[in-house]
Order: structure tokens, then sequence, then C-alpha cells
């Protein structure tokens, strides 16, 4: 049994297949994540998908926001980039299609809640009143009010605000609603460490791509890494000395 600190495939394994898609998901578990990182917005009908942006032109080609849709629609759009999208079979997933899979085979969740819940708390709300999930599951978001929604309606799911310029980690200790953080690696310094640990919280950082040379022996406050590679990662993480 690994004790390695988890891997999170951003968006799946968005380094090899396009983000946020099931092909995506699935190249995540065969290289070895140990958890997937997603991102949910939600639609004109109340409906939580898997998708970054909020609007759908980048990966669509349509010139609509994600909000001003409904699930049948967004459904229609074939996911891509540029002319290659023509060819595409992938469409945005619902979350709910995402959850079942995770659960089938056991991989933990990162959620990363988006902007679209700020003004649509309704959905989210009854998307908890139900859920479940894979232990080691958590939630994520840039914004805080969303990471004390959720703690409100299930304090049993374990919450994370990702940390920007703006944040006062000298404040942490009386984020009750928060249990740990997520982070750039720029912010992987020991003054953050510090203040994580006073805090009681761990620390998860993105934007890792394997040719970290911490990642062969992490600073104890990292509970967890999140990366395009997680096969990267994971080979950089074995290097680890006892």
């Amino acid at each position: 049994m690994s004790n390695r600190i988890p891997i999170f495939a951003h968006r799946g394994a968005s380094g090899h297949a396009l983000e946020n898609t099931f092909r995506a998901f699935k190249k995540a578990r065969i290289l070895g994540a140990d958890g997937i990182e997603l991102d949910v917005q939600c639609t004109k009908d109340n409906q939580l998908v898997v998708f970054h942006d909020l609007d759908l032109f980048r990966l669509t080609g349509v010139r609509k926001k994600i909000n001003d849709c409904t699930l049948d629609e967004v459904k229609k759009y074939p996911l891509g980039k540029h002319f290659l999208r023509r060819f595409s079979k992938e469409r945005i997933p619902a979350l709910q299609e995402v959850v079942e899979w995770s659960n089938h085979y056991n991989m933990p969740l990162n959620i990363e809640l988006k902007e679209s819940l700020l003004h649509n708390h309704k959905a989210i709300i009854s998307c908890l009143q139900k859920l479940e999930l894979p232990m080691g599951s958590h939630f994520s978001s840039f914004h805080d009010e969303l990471m004390r929604l959720v703690k409100m309606q299930r304090v049993d799911f374990q919450t994370a605000l990702i940390v920007t310029k703006k944040f006062n980690w000298q404040e942490l200790s009386k984020q009750t609603h928060i249990d740990a953080l997520h982070a750039h690696k720029r912010y992987y310094q020991p003054e953050y460490f510090k203040a994580s640990i006073d805090a009681g919280k761990g620390l998860r950082y993105y934007a890792i791509t394997g040719k970290e040379p911490y990642l062969a022996n992490p600073d104890p406050s990292v509970i967890g890494w999140i990366t395009d590679f997680p096969d990267s990662v994971a080979k950089a993480a074995k290097k680890k000395k006892i």
C-alpha cells in the first residue's frame, strides 16, 4: 500500500486528453491518479455540469454562456479545439454522471465550484442534500461564500479555498468553514507551510508538472498535488527517501 501524497488529475489527465471529459477522467485512472479534479458550472435549468469556462466558446465554438443554456442544449455541442471538434464524440458531462462513475471506481473527486453558482445556490443545495462521494473527495472554490454554503449544508464534506493574492494567511485559523487550502506552486514556501500548520489545515498545490524537486520529500503540511500529468508526478514521488 502506497503512502504517497494523493495526486489529483487536473480536469482529468488534461495533459493527455481533452479537459473535463470522460476520456480525460478515464485516462487519469489508467495513469494511476488517486483522484480527479473537475470544474462545475450551472445551466439555465439548474443542472450541474462539468465545464471550466462560463463562456462556451473556447471548447464548443458557440458564443453563449453556459448559464444561458439548458442541459439538453449544452449536451448537443461537440467538445474540442478548433476544427477538431467536428470529429469529436465528447460532450459536456452532467456532474451526476461523473459522480456515478467515481463511485463505481472509488475515485475521489475534487469538485471546484465555479462562478455560475454564485447566483444559483438552489442548484448546489439540491445536489448536496443527496450527494454521496468516495472517501477523500472534497469541494473547492475561489469563492468563499460557496465554501460556506457547502459546509452549512454538509459538514461531513471537506472544503478547500483556492487562495489568491488577496488572501490573508494570518487569518486562516479563523476560517472555521475551511478545512484546507489549494494554492499555486508559487506558494510552496516555508511561511505558508507554517501558517497552514498553525491553523491545522492542509495544503494542496496545483500547476505541478512532475519536475518539482520537492516532490520527493514534500513538506508535512502538503496533503495533495493537483496536476495535468499524474503519471509524471507519481514517478517523481516514488523517489521519496525513507
